[in-house]
């Protein structure tokens, strides 16, 4: 069950603080997934150590997060201390893709993320004003900043590869 809509956007509302944490790690991780496709159906290497690089981030911040959400939740450690050693051993290939390049799916998907992350923005924002940790309202403010500058990154190779203006951006 997805606790988001087709369009990434929350089913409900987060009260708690560790809920609002849940919140955070579905928007990165819907983030990653985002990114992990786009990338899959790019050739256009720029674009993709973009998407590769903020994807990185992503991931960062997903770690961040759930560390903040062990550390306030008990029973999520304590599923965390159940289940360390499952990673363990040789990791496995995924399975294999074809990919579909074509410019305008490209631009469309840089464009989409650039409002995945301002999004991300807009959320973070909301939840950085209602919980009281500092430890988490520093890393929240600290993954705002990233997230503006993933914004702005993507904003300049949309700008490189769009032949239409957006008004006067540079």
């Amino acid at each position: 069950m997805s606790y988001t809509h087709p369009y990434g956007q929350p089913q409900g509302i987060a009260y708690l603080n560790t809920n609002k944490l849940r919140e955070i790690l579905i928007a990165e991780i819907d983030a990653i997934n985002g990114y992990e496709d786009h990338i899959a159906n790019s050739n256009m290497e720029d674009i993709n150590a973009a998407w590769e690089s903020i994807m990185g981030d992503e991931k960062n911040h997903y770690g961040m997060i759930l560390t903040l959400l062990r550390k306030y939740d008990p029973a999520q450690y304590q599923a965390y201390k159940d289940h360390i050693g499952n990673k363990l051993g040789p990791k496995s290939p995924m399975q294999i893709y074809a990919p579909n390049y074509e410019k305008q799916i490209i631009l469309n998907n840089v464009r989409e993320d650039i409002k995945g992350e301002f999004e991300a923005v807009l959320l973070y924002e909301q939840h950085l004003a209602t919980i009281p940790y500092s430890d988490v309202r520093y890393v929240l403010y600290t993954i705002i900043n990233d997230e503006k500058g993933h914004a702005e990154h993507l904003t300049q190779l949309l700008l490189k590869y769009d032949t239409q203006k957006y008004n006067e951006l540079e």
